[in-house]
């Protein structure tokens, strides 16, 4: 998913603010869902992140054009894990492993196979 980088998402100094690399993962998990006609949200089931493990390598500054790859780690029947870089062009600016559980309102509930397939097929 492309997302270009605007004023809002910067700093002072014209750099992406560091918490907005994780607002981009999460717009392309997302997008993952909307891209197929459904939402991330079913009723009240949803997923919420567990764990992140964020590793910043370069800055993105205002203007830029970004790339969000998701990659799959791991489906189990309550959490996926998942791998997300975000790029420049070729260059790889920030990586980030998320895992995320999957609830129905607010217990931990099995992922459905419709919501395992998105990931699976990624």
């Amino acid at each position: 998913m492309n997302i270009r980088v605007y004023y809002e998402d910067t700093d002072i100094s014209g750099f992406v603010y560091h918490s907005n690399y994780f607002n981009f993962c999460e717009r392309a998990r997302s997008e993952l869902f909307f891209s197929q006609g459904l939402s991330p949200v079913n009723g009240d089931s949803h997923f919420v992140v567990s764990e992140v493990n964020g590793k910043f390598i370069k800055s993105a500054k205002f203007g830029d054009l970004l790339n969000v790859e998701t990659d799959v780690m791991e489906i189990k029947n309550f959490s996926l894990k998942l791998l997300q870089t975000i790029y420049r062009d070729d260059e790889k600016v920030f990586e980030a492993t998320i895992t995320l559980a999957h609830l129905k309102g607010i217990k931990l509930s099995k992922i459905s196979r419709e919501t395992k397939a998105i990931f699976e097929n990624l």
